[in-house]
Parts: C-alpha cells; structure tokens; sequence
C-alpha cells in the first residue's frame, strides 16, 4: 500500500536534495513524524528564515543576510586580490586557513566540456565587471584542477586577459601532498609538482 500523499510528496521534496536518494529521504521524513511537532517546527522556521533572509551579495555572490556580505563590505581587506571559486562552501574552506585576507567572486558553477551553454549561468560576466576595476591588480583562480575546473580557468585566464591585460593571474600551487609516494602519483599532480618546484 502506497504511504499518503502527505509522506510521498516530502519524500520526493527530499529526493531532490543532492545525494539524497529515495530510501534516504524516506528515512528523513520518518525521522521526522517521530520526532513530533517541536523538530518539524524549528525546520519549518529555520526553511522560512532561509528564504526570507538570505540573498545573493551583490559583489563576490555568495549567500548572505546582507548585500554587500560581509567580507566585501570589510575595508580591511586587501581590495587588489580576487579569488575566484566555485561555491560559497569552497570560500568558507579558504576563510578557515586564516591566511587569505582578499576578496572573493563565486562562479556557481564550472564550464563543463561539451555543455557550453551551461556559461550564460555562471556569474563570468560579473567577475569580468570586477576585474575592470584599477583597485584589482590579481585574480587568483582557485578552481578544483578536474577537467571542468581547468576548462574554466582556461576560458577565465583568456577572457580576463581581453578585459584587462594588466591583471596578474594566478592558480593555486599543486603537487605532491607530503609522505606520498612518486610511483603512486598520476601525471597531472607530478607534472604540476615539477611546475611549482621551490
């Protein structure tokens, strides 16, 4: 016997949450029936908080209470530096190292080989506005070095080069993590290593 419309319709609701298949969302959805009305009211307000609050800053785009965010509306930081990211989860990663003290511009997104129309989606239009600017002297492309990655930064380096040629571009180094083994490295990693020797 199917479960009611009510329970199907969250499970699906949850199936579309990414890695979430549909034995896990029902899970979720059990978990949540008994949990009683207390757990399922704090989701629900913390849902509406979410898309009550929460919008796009209008500079790096990432997903902030505030427009500008935060750290672009900080004027501590170094204004000359972009570092350009994939998602808001991968600036939070940089943020944590404490080392980094510029701006951001999140792409929502990488060019994926083959489907070049997924472009007209990601924020390039808007970093190519940014780097414009005579205040941003680097734009440091810090993209995963997979193939979308790569495609992306390549297509980034030559359109940035066309907007303004006096900005420096640059990648994150890469190589060897410590106590690996040289057998055991792929190509890409012992070349990139060979590139940024000290």
């Amino acid at each position: 016997m199917p479960y009611s419309r009510s329970i199907e319709k969250l499970i699906k609701a949850f199936s579309k949450l990414p890695t979430v298949g549909p034995r896990t969302a029902e899970r979720f959805v059990f978990h949540l029936l008994r949990s009683g009305k207390k757990d399922v009211g704090e989701l629900t307000m913390a849902l509406k908080n979410l898309i009550d609050n929460i919008k796009s800053c209008e500079l790096c785009w990432d997903f902030s209470d505030q427009s500008p965010c935060e750290i672009c509306s900080d004027t501590r930081r170094d204004q000359t530096k972009i570092c350009v990211v994939t998602h808001p989860q991968d600036m939070q990663v940089f943020e944590k190292t404490g080392e980094y003290k510029g701006l951001y511009h999140i792409l929502r997104g990488v060019i994926k080989p083959g489907d070049e129309q997924n472009v007209k989606f990601l924020k390039i239009k808007e970093l190519l506005e940014r780097v414009k600017m005579p205040t941003v002297e680097e734009a440091i492309l810090a993209l995963n070095p997979d193939l979308p990655g790569e495609t992306t930064m390549m297509f980034l380096e030559k359109k940035i080069k066309e907007q303004n040629p006096q900005t420096k571009i640059t990648r994150l180094a890469r190589g060897l993590p410590m106590g690996s083994d040289v057998r055991y490295a792929d190509e890409i990693t012992l070349g990139s290593a060979l590139k940024n020797r000290m």
